[in-house]
């Protein structure tokens, strides 16, 4: 079975774009320069419509975790225990990936985290995994 992966939208082409240059970059808004995380028309805070794409460094610490021991979908089960994480950017947004690189006796809440590009050619996509800095 063939995994699913992202298709962008005219919103997210950015974010996407972005991460197959092997960078990070999201939406600041321009009226109260919130960072938003994931990639939206309006603004979370005051739901402006006016951004500019910023890049971000990715790196930031482990803010939670779940290990997944069953597939999360039928195509991930060559990935279990699957570690589901939620990083806390350096920034201050958090956005929710997956652990690569290490294992699951590395995770520990506060650790240092770098992103790792993880390229599908087939697909034409860049995946945003991170693994321990």
């Amino acid at each position: 079975m063939e995994k699913p992966y992202p298709v962008p939208t005219p919103t997210s082409q950015p974010f996407w774009d972005a991460l197959r240059e092997h960078k990070l970059k999201l939406q600041r808004c321009n009226e109260c320069e919130a960072l938003i995380y994931y990639p939206r028309a309006n603004c979370t805070q005051c739901l402006s419509d006016d951004f500019e794409w910023e890049e971000l460094s990715g790196e930031g610490t482990l803010y939670t975790y779940t290990v997944a021991r069953r597939p999360t979908h039928p195509a991930f089960a060559d990935e279990v225990p699957q570690l589901i994480i939620v990083v806390e950017l350096d920034e201050g947004v958090r956005l929710t990936s997956t652990l690569v690189n290490g294992g699951e006796d590395d995770l520990e809440i506060g650790m240092r985290l770098k992103p790792v590009f993880q390229d599908v050619p087939d697909h034409d996509v860049t995946m945003l995994r991170y693994e321990p800095a």
